[in-house]
């Protein structure tokens, strides 16, 4: 049992100079989604503090990111959340999946998917209200119905 756990702290040890790469991609305001859709600023404080972690290029890392493996557990939340969703980079995304993007948000947090039950457990004041879901869900739905109308103008 002794030799089991000295394998075990020596394995721990040597995976600790594997770290994460905990560096952001630069900043681009110009493609930022709460710029290009002038979001009300409690919207957009709600949005940061439960969304830009893992969907955006503004990933605060939490102490524990420092870690292994819990760092490459996080790292792998993070590079998963800006592939399906990066609100950093939301200009780039072209009219209709813009659209797709906004119907994804409207379900996730309809349904309660977003933020992960996990994230909470480090970010307790991500924890949605039902009153900040309400006020989310009808931020998209008129971001997604503008962007809509937007599609039927430029036809």
């Amino acid at each position: 049992m002794k030799k089991v756990l000295v394998v075990i702290l020596v394995a721990f040890i040597m995976i600790q100079f594997f770290p994460i790469d905990k560096t952001n991609p630069a900043p681009t305001p110009g493609m930022d989604f709460l710029k290009i859709k002038n979001t009300p600023d409690h919207i957009a404080k709600i949005i940061r503090t439960s969304c830009y972690d893992c969907h955006s290029n503004e990933t605060k890392y939490p102490w524990y990111a420092n870690i292994s493996p819990a760092s490459w557990v996080v790292k792998n939340h993070v590079n998963e959340g800006r592939k399906h969703l990066n609100f950093s980079t939301f200009a780039v995304y072209e009219s209709k999946r813009q659209l797709h993007k906004l119907e994804e948000c409207l379900e996730m947090i309809e349904k309660k998917e977003m933020p992960l039950e996990s994230y909470y457990l480090g970010h307790q004041n991500a924890k949605l209200t039902d009153e900040q879901r309400t006020a989310l869900s009808q931020y998209f739905k008129k971001v997604k119905e503008d962007t809509e109308r937007s599609i039927m103008f430029n036809k």
